[in-house]
């Protein structure tokens, strides 16, 4: 399994708690097992192999850290998704962001283009091309705002 393999089984993981009131370790305590991997992996080839210890702390890291940072991380994509309200972004989208958006500010070892890329990369997996170019263009002000970069004529905040 590759880095983006787990990247996309935690984006999953983030999108089914948008769905529940479960814990993240809740939840990852019943998905993330080899039990429930041979499971899933009959339907869906994405779980066919179970993660290496790395992977499978890197996948707990980051669900477990959007699970706990996700009003500030939702703060953020509202602030940049111009004249869009957050309850109208699709849930995909925003499982999406909110994993990006975790790596880039509280995971030193993920380099910041690498997730935004693996964002809009998953996002091409399950989005239309419009909500791809949408999800790339949040990422993209959140990290330039973030960095203290002026927006440039003609982009959205100006």
């Amino acid at each position: 399994m590759t880095r983006t393999n787990a990247r996309e089984i935690a984006v999953h993981f983030v999108f089914e708690l948008s769905f529940s009131d479960q814990s993240a370790q809740s939840l990852l305590d019943e998905f993330l097992t080899p039990e429930a991997f041979a499971r899933l992996g009959e339907e869906e080839p994405l779980y066919a192999q179970f993660p290496n210890a790395k992977q499978k702390a890197y996948i707990e890291t980051l669900v477990t850290g959007v699970y706990q940072h996700a009003a500030e991380l939702d703060g953020y994509i509202g602030q940049y998704a111009q004249n869009w309200r957050f309850s109208r972004i699709d849930r995909v989208a925003v499982a999406i962001m909110r994993c990006s958006m975790y790596e880039i500010l509280y995971m030193d070892d993920v380099p910041t283009s690498a997730s935004i890329n693996e964002a809009v990369e998953i996002a091409k997996g399950y989005e239309p091309t419009e909500a791809c170019a949408f999800i790339n263009g949040i990422l993209g002000t959140f990290v330039r705002r973030r960095d203290g970069e002026t927006a440039p004529e003609g982009e959205p905040g100006q």
